[in-house]
């Protein structure tokens, strides 16, 4: 109904031809088109059914004296008839779909009771067959396991995005034409080129000429050459300083122009890499062309409210030229079941996709990881570059330390930078010095007092706190970790970019946890780095000299172990390192590939959830079992909205106006995660409560520390003491 009280119907009919039109269109992007024609047009074939016509006019308003049952759902209607119909292979590419394409995709087993029910004698089933076409790929098999392929559930799972997006879109440009018509996006990747380029030009044009910079010339410069390839798997290696984001970049751009191709997708694995990087982005190509989703932003931040709107609408199903997300995101919507999830799917179809500081993927699930990256690569036109100063290895047989974890790798990955470039050694501007001795938090403390300018890094939040409140507090002394809530953790991030790039502290001392460790921008004399796994070791020697200016400086490597032993994944890292003997350059590509090793020969599993075993058997998929155990971070506890900025202020208007995905979004950016320990000690204080259920904030701010973030200690007790 509309505003003035008329009724507008879209019959049945109308929007099953409105959602095939539209699946039909997405599913072509992979040779699968009349696949996407059927699936629109049985999935709302139960909506005939008598109890659904019933159910929706009296929900609506438009009869208001109708009764109907509560048994009204529509969606196995249209699976049983494609079963009917298509018979064989139609279970896994079909009927699932249809079944699911409100509640999610189901395990094999809930669909094939679905199918057994009777279809309503008011359905009109009559239908024509739709010859489907063959897709042009076959399913790659899985050496030593009969008939297992990594390819058909995410075959499966594009169909479904297919679907889903399109009944999505037909239903908003019915019931709200307006937002309908704020999706259509008429950039396109080529007109991004030449904006690109300029951009470069004046950015070199604008630079000191030194041997640096030179090098960042010669990278671009490869990248531009190696370009116009053929689809595949390539990787950039660069080390820090090298210029590797915008020239991976302009080789993304000029590689999906070249193939034809439709989109760039840059997976990060930090936030705090991809507010940087997205902001440099929006810069180039403006608004329009860029789309952020992650956790980090909110799009009530974008001023003009047409734009807002937009890219509000766009994190729903990535339809944007440049989409700028975490691996998080990209990998959990690829194993996911749910329909808000996976309805973006089909828009990485012919795109490009770049892993940034690839090495941090994680190893319990990296089986998965590759073969999905292969199965992209093979059904559905996609590139992947890897890019990363620490390249891990990929390609060939991944062995770990008994046969069952040994999988097959990516057969193919052309490296951009060859090895004569050396720019290990062009770009060399620290060395690595290793403590043989252990120390503690004082005598660390000690030693980064005697610099003026220094950043320490360590492995946990509680070894970031010891060493910082053991600093003194003079010039710029900062902490950072995540008992900081984002919004924090980036203005402290900003605060020592401006103050090292303006020389504005005497003194600017940084402890930090391994956020700041990767992509991060900061330029320090000398760093500090507790053991750990190579690849980290590295990533931290790259904020040390970044800009060359000071010959060579040095990364000093040392161990706590006299206040504890290390523990978690942390352990096989930093074993993986020590095992490696007779090394003579630290930074060489080769060492890097013995460190991955080192390493996987450690891992008893690359599949720790067993993802194979629920999704590798084409007719024995258990979708929703599989996207639960697919998490790549673990539940670390319990989110605690801090009192900072108006956050409160939101925490009232999430309790007025219910819980929605807009204010969650802007009160993720106040929220710190803690473990259950830490949380129930802080109940027990009566220092955080409980605002909506299973929502939890700390409303007294002197509970925030400015300095170190949410405090789990009662500082009641500490004033009751100090009086």
């Amino acid at each position: 109904m509309d505003a003035d009280g008329c009724w507008h119907i879209q019959s049945n009919e109308e929007h099953l031809e409105g959602v095939a039109k539209l699946a039909e269109s997405f599913a072509s992007g992979f040779g699968m088109g009349k696949w996407g024609r059927v699936l629109g047009l049985l999935h709302d074939k139960g909506k005939e059914r008598k109890a659904f016509q019933d159910y929706i006019r009296k929900s609506s308003g438009y009869v208001s004296d109708i009764l109907y049952t509560k048994e009204h759902n529509h969606a196995f209607v249209g699976g049983i008839l494609a079963n009917r119909i298509y018979r064989k292979g139609s279970e896994s590419l079909l009927c699932n779909q249809i079944v699911s394409h409100h509640s999610g995709l189901h395990d094999y087993c809930d669909i094939k009771g679905m199918l057994t029910r009777e279809i309503p004698s008011e359905v009109n089933i009559r239908m024509d067959k739709i010859q489907l076409e063959r897709p042009s790929f076959q399913f790659t098999p899985i050496p030593g396991l009969n008939n297992m392929t990594a390819d058909a559930n995410h075959l499966s799972r594009m169909l479904f995005s297919c679907l889903v997006d399109a009944d999505y879109l037909d239903t908003e440009m019915f019931m709200d034409e307006a937002a309908a018509k704020m999706r259509i996006n008429d950039v396109k990747l080529e007109s991004l080129l030449p904006l690109l380029k300029e951009y470069m030009d004046n950015l070199q044009n604008g630079s000191a000429k030194s041997e640096v910079n030179v090098i960042r010339r010669q990278v671009l410069e490869r990248c531009v050459s190696m370009s116009i390839r053929e689809r595949g798997f390539y990787s950039l290696t660069v080390p820090t300083g090298g210029g590797k984001t915008l020239s991976s970049l302009m080789w993304a751009l000029k590689h999906a122009v070249h193939n034809g191709m439709k989109r760039i997708i840059i997976a990060i694995p930090y936030t705090s890499i991809i507010v940087q990087t997205a902001f440099i982005l929006k810069q180039i190509f403006g608004e329009k062309a860029v789309l952020e989703h992650h956790s980090n932003f909110d799009p009530n931040s974008i001023k003009d409210a047409a734009k807002r709107h937009k890219a509000k609408l766009a994190t729903e199903n990535w339809d944007y030229p440049i989409v700028v997300t975490t691996n998080v995101q990209l990998f959990e919507s690829m194993f996911s079941n749910r329909p808000s999830e996976c309805r973006k799917l089909h828009n990485i179809v012919n795109s490009v996709i770049i892993l940034d500081e690839v090495q941090t993927l994680p190893t319990d699930f990296l089986q998965p990881i590759v073969d999905a990256l292969k199965a992209y690569h093979n059904m559905f036109g996609v590139s992947v570059l890897f890019t990363t100063a620490s390249q891990p290895l990929l390609s060939g047989i991944i062995e770990g330390c008994k046969p069952s974890a040994t999988f097959p790798g990516i057969d193919n990955i052309t490296e951009i930078i060859p090895q004569d470039y050396a720019l290990q050694d062009k770009l060399r501007r620290v060395c690595l010095k290793y403590d043989n001795f252990d120390s503690t938090y004082d005598e660390i403390a000690k030693r980064l007092s005697g610099h003026d300018k220094v950043l320490c890094i360590v492995n946990t939040r509680h070894d970031a706190r010891e060493i910082y409140e053991r600093l003194p507090k003079e010039g710029l002394t900062i902490h950072l970790s995540r008992m900081m809530c984002p919004r924090h953790v980036s203005r402290a991030i900003e605060e020592i970019k401006q103050s090292l790039t303006n020389n504005s502290e005497s003194v600017i001392r940084v402890v930090a946890t391994q956020l700041i460790e990767a992509g991060v921008d900061i330029d320090f004399p000398v760093v500090y780095r507790q053991e750990a796994g190579l690849d980290s070791i590295l990533q931290a020697a790259g904020r040390c000299n970044r800009e060359g200016k000071l010959g060579m400086a040095t990364t000093y490597v040392f161990s706590l172990s006299k206040e504890h032993n290390l523990y978690g994944s942390i352990v096989d890292a930093n074993q993986a390192r020590l095992n490696m003997k007779d090394v003579t350059d630290w930074f060489a590509p080769e060492t890097m590939k013995e460190y991955f090793r080192q390493l996987y020969c450690r891992k008893d599993n690359f599949d720790r959830e067993d993802i194979k075993g629920l999704l590798y058997k084409p007719n024995e998929m258990c979708f929703a079992t599989a996207a639960k155990a697919f998490r790549l971070i673990e539940d670390v506890g319990k989110a605690v909205i801090v009192n900072m900025d108006d956050s409160l202020e939101l925490v009232e208007r999430m309790k007025t106006e219910g819980v929605t995905y807009a204010l969650m979004k802007q009160l993720s950016q106040y929220s710190v995660s803690i473990n259950k320990r830490d949380f129930e000690q802080l109940k027990s204080y009566g220092a955080i409560e409980e605002v909506i259920e299973g929502i939890y904030a700390a409303n007294d701010r002197a509970q925030y520390d400015r300095s170190i973030g949410l405090r789990i200690d009662n500082h009641w007790m500490d004033e009751i003491l100090m009086v």
